[in-house]
């Protein structure tokens, strides 16, 4: 393991947990590339330095949050609580979305600058928003990236309320947006009430590398938004690559992030010279994040051995500053070792076979739940058995108890469950919205 120093920033390290023993003609290798963030300031309340960070909240204002009226004011409530928790020197925005998107406060495609005026000022704006139109997320996206794109802040990030479909915009047009988006800012996504979209709002939050969540009682997002703009505030190093180089004849298979919560990083590849590729991160506080990268070898035979892949944190030249290399932050390496040893060969490593049995744990709620609407009771019965069976043995208790609110279960260490007569729709969604929510695994 190997660490680097970035002046008046978190210290970055990477560790590496794998088997790297593989039998003859064996050629998948599997490891959890853990990376951890400390020594920060994220627990202080110190202001920020003009320019470092800037936020945009988007706040549904369809028709739809009028009922009940508690949403709409929940919905204020909670805008005003994340304001007061912005700190002195944060850039910020408020935007109401309907079918279009509108500037609430400062207005005049600009960003205001956090004190003690301008929360006022904001709050006092907040009072003016009202329910009435459409659903189009993606105006309210596009008009967050054009007010983030004026501000030179490292940290860009986005926080978007909603509670209800999307109904006034083509899929394919949030797609183009999102994909547009991506990269330039990162956003938290939360549904309130139960009318909205599971796949939709995780999808924006995945696409933007933030969280997703729902907000069942509006009562409860005043509560949800300080802890979510906390977080916010602690960033301090934005665009952060996860870097994979791999010698001539390896194949990256898939590269995920596997906690805190799940998030496929595959399909996310920039090439980054000869044989290298970034693979996005986001931004980061104190923190800890684990992530599973999986490489195809070429076959060889016993008593040779290989580095499979080399792991680098890095910040690339153009997050970085003006310097013409990126900035190393930490690495770690990946390692290959062919042996005639049985035991060796075949033993799978603790962390691996964790974050392998948490993402088969988030398949099987997910496809039990599509399969319980579908009508499918033997399905849904076989998969949220089996994900009981999963977060059981995992430890998972915050999964299992969201389990046992949709099935009655009989044995959870066997798997064996029945379906539960009648479920709240906010259990359901919250089972689904939660699922990717791993647990770390247990080291001895």
């Amino acid at each position: 393991m190997a660490n680097f120093a970035k002046p008046s920033a978190p210290r970055f390290s990477v560790e590496v947990y794998q088997n790297e023993f593989l039998p003859e003609g064996g050629r998948d290798v599997h490891a959890i590339v853990t990376v951890t963030a400390t020594g920060g300031a994220t627990a202080t309340r110190a202001p920020v330095a003009d320019g470092t960070a800037a936020v945009v909240l988007m706040v549904d204002c369809s028709g739809s949050m009028e009922y009940p009226p508690e949403k709409m004011r929940g919905a204020r409530e909670a805008t005003a609580a994340a304001v007061d928790t912005l700190r002195d020197g944060t850039a910020f925005a408020v935007i109401a979305g309907t079918h279009v998107a509108k500037e609430v406060y400062p207005g005049q495609g600009r960003l205001a600058i956090a004190d003690a005026t301008t929360r006022a000022q904001a709050k006092e704006a907040l009072r003016g928003l009202s329910a009435g139109g459409g659903t189009a997320i993606g105006t309210w996206l596009r008009l967050a990236d054009g007010l983030l794109r004026g501000s030179t802040a490292a940290i860009r990030h986005g926080v978007l309320l909603t509670d209800g479909r999307n109904e006034h915009e083509e899929p394919a047009v949030l797609r183009a947006t999102l994909d547009a988006c991506a990269g330039r800012f990162t956003c938290d996504a939360r549904g309130v009430g139960t009318d909205w979209d599971v796949k939709e709002v995780t999808g924006i939050a995945n696409a933007l590398l933030g969280s997703a969540d729902i907000v069942a009682d509006p009562a409860h997002l005043a509560d949800d938004f300080t802890r979510m703009m906390e977080n916010v505030m602690g960033k301090e190093v934005a665009d952060v690559a996860l870097r994979l180089w791999t010698p001539v004849g390896v194949e990256i298979q898939y590269v995920k992030q596997v906690a805190p919560v799940l998030q496929d990083l595959t399909d996310r590849r920039t090439e980054a010279g000869p044989r290298a590729g970034d693979y996005p991160t986001g931004s980061w506080g104190d923190e800890s994040r684990e992530y599973h990268v999986c490489v195809r070898v070429p076959t060889a035979t016993v008593g040779q051995e290989m580095l499979a892949a080399r792991a680098t944190l890095v910040l690339p030249a153009t997050a970085g500053g003006p310097q013409e290399k990126p900035t190393v932050l930490a690495q770690g390496l990946v390692r290959a070792v062919w042996t005639n040893d049985l035991a060796a060969s075949t033993a799978i490593n603790a962390q691996v076979a964790h974050y392998t049995g948490q993402a088969e744990l988030a398949e099987a709620i997910q496809q039990g739940l599509e399969a319980r609407k579908m009508g499918d009771v033997g399905g849904a019965t076989a998969k949220l058995g089996r994900a009981v069976q999963l977060a059981s043995s995992s430890g998972n208790a915050d999964t299992a108890r969201l389990l046992a609110k949709v099935v009655d279960v009989v044995d959870a260490v066997a798997g064996t469950v029945r379906l539960k007569a009648k479920v709240a729709d906010a259990d359901e969604m919250t089972l689904d919205t939660r699922s990717t929510q791993t647990v770390r695994v247990k080291k001895t």
